[in-house]
This record gives C-alpha cells, sequence and structure tokens, in this order.
C-alpha cells in the first residue's frame, strides 16, 4: 500500500503533466497530436492518452480530425483571468500613446516567485523592435525591469534569483548593487545584460501600501539607447508610473469592489 506521500507526489506529478501538455498549444501550434505529445514530453503513450482523455472530458482539449485543440472549458478560465488582469482603459491608452511618441515596446511586468511576467504590451511602431508575449516568464537576474521590481526583496529570494542565474550565487551582491541604483536613480535602465542588442529603461509602479507592484518598461535595440534617449525614456516613463500609482493601481487590476 502507497503511503499517503506517495500518493500526494504522484498527483502532483499527474497535474504537472496535464499543465505541460497543454503548455504545449501556443499561437503557432493551435492543434497536437499525440504523437506530438509523446516526442514533447518523452512520456509513454498509454500515459499520454489518459491524461489527454481527462482534459477531454473536462472541456480543457477538443479533439479534432489532426488532434486536441484547446477546449471550450478554458474560456471560463480565461474569462476570470481577462476580469482579474486586465488593466484600466485609461492606463491602455497612456500605453499605446507612450509606445507612438516614444517609438519603443511598452511593457508591464509584474513578479511571480522569481519571475518577471509580462501582464500588458504595446509594440513599437518600428519595424525592428523588442516584443515580448503577454503571459511570458523572464528571469529576474537581469534587466531594467528586475531592477525596479526587486527594490524591496529580502536577501533570501535574491539569492535563490542569483543560484540560477548564469553568473552564481555571487551575482546576488552585484543585483543589490543594481537594485540600489535603480532605486536612487527612480528608474532602472539595462544594456545587453540578459540579451546582446537589447536594451532596457523601466520605472516602479506602486501599490497602495507604497511597495512596489510592478514596472513599466520601454525596451529595444541597444543601438537606439544612446545616454539622451534613455533620460527621456525615463522621464517619460517615471511621470506615467507615478500617474498609474496614483490612481490606485495595484493587483490584481481591476476596479475595487
Amino acid at each position: 500500500m502507497e503511503s499517503p506521500e506517495a500518493v500526494d507526489q504522484q498527483g502532483v506529478r499527474s497535474v504537472q503533466r496535464a499543465l505541460g501538455i497543454l503548455g504545449l498549444l501556443t499561437d503557432d501550434r493551435p492543434i497536437v497530436s499525440v504523437r506530438d505529445i509523446v516526442e514533447a514530453t518523452g512520456l509513454a503513450k498509454t500515459t499520454v492518452l489518459r491524461l489527454v482523455a481527462t482534459l477531454e472530458h473536462n472541456g480543457l482539449l477538443w479533439a479534432t480530425t489532426n488532434g486536441y485543440m484547446a477546449g471550450p472549458g478554458l474560456w471560463r478560465w480565461a474569462h476570470l483571468a481577462r476580469k482579474s488582469w486586465e488593466l484600466p482603459p485609461e492606463t491602455r491608452t497612456g500605453m499605446r500613446e507612450l509606445a507612438a511618441r516614444q517609438r519603443e515596446t511598452v511593457n508591464l511586468y509584474v513578479t511571480r516567485d522569481i519571475y518577471r511576467v509580462c501582464v500588458a504590451q504595446q509594440e513599437s511602431p518600428q519595424p525592428l523592435r523588442h516584443v515580448v508575449r503577454v503571459g511570458d516568464e523572464l528571469p529576474m537576474w537581469a534587466g531594467a525591469s528586475s531592477k525596479v521590481l526587486l527594490r524591496d526583496a529580502s536577501p533570501a529570494l535574491l539569492d535563490r534569483i542569483a543560484k540560477g542565474s548564469p553568473h552564481g550565487p555571487g551575482h546576488a551582491a552585484v543585483m543589490r548593487e543594481w537594485i540600489d541604483e535603480a532605486t536612487a536613480a527612480g528608474y532602472g535602465e539595462s544594456h545587453g545584460e540578459r540579451e546582446a542588442g537589447l536594451s532596457a529603461v523601466a520605472a516602479p509602479v506602486l501599490g497602495r501600501s507604497g511597495g512596489v507592484v510592478a514596472a513599466l518598461a520601454l525596451s529595444g535595440p541597444s543601438l537606439r539607447f544612446t545616454p539622451d534617449r534613455v533620460a527621456e525614456f525615463a522621464t517619460d516613463l517615471t511621470a506615467m508610473a507615478r500617474q498609474m500609482s496614483e490612481r490606485g493601481f495595484d493587483r490584481p487590476f481591476g476596479s475595487p469592489a
């Protein structure tokens, strides 16, 4: 007879596998076959068939002649997520105007454990631009937004982030220096720290308690992020971030009940 701990671990593993299958669905691949799932996950075909049948039964997958697509049961979750995370109209308008004014991509990030998640974006109108999809998770060991989001981070959190970075545990001290510099300046900037040729400037958005709840950023090719432009970006970003903070920006992003 299996112990309760073993049963729990098996249940968690099944959930992770099921989520992994759903995660294979993307804009570029809206339908996956059983063969695709087996090749991507390395699971036995019998295991895949069992998981797929469970997901289909609960409306999370939908069978087609070519494979499986996202099921109608996901609409309810998508509606709840949109209701909770959708930005106020004035913020969406502000991001659109900022992208048009500065001609660089505008992103809004929040923290999820050791990652930052893009929750909103307005693409640059220029052909050569930086694009992060809404929902993408990026590491926190580098980048202008990370330096802003981690302003109040504990040493333990910085240690965890540093351990997962290419630079090792000692990177925590470097991160703290970056964070302190960004705090003093009122904004963070980065140039090729995570990806060569990519630069960004970010300003903090504060919640009702005064803590940093989001980072508003402009990002694009480093060749366009000259010192003069960085200064201009920072001024525009901090002004908009301040307006968002004053309106009571917080998580979740919907209007208070």
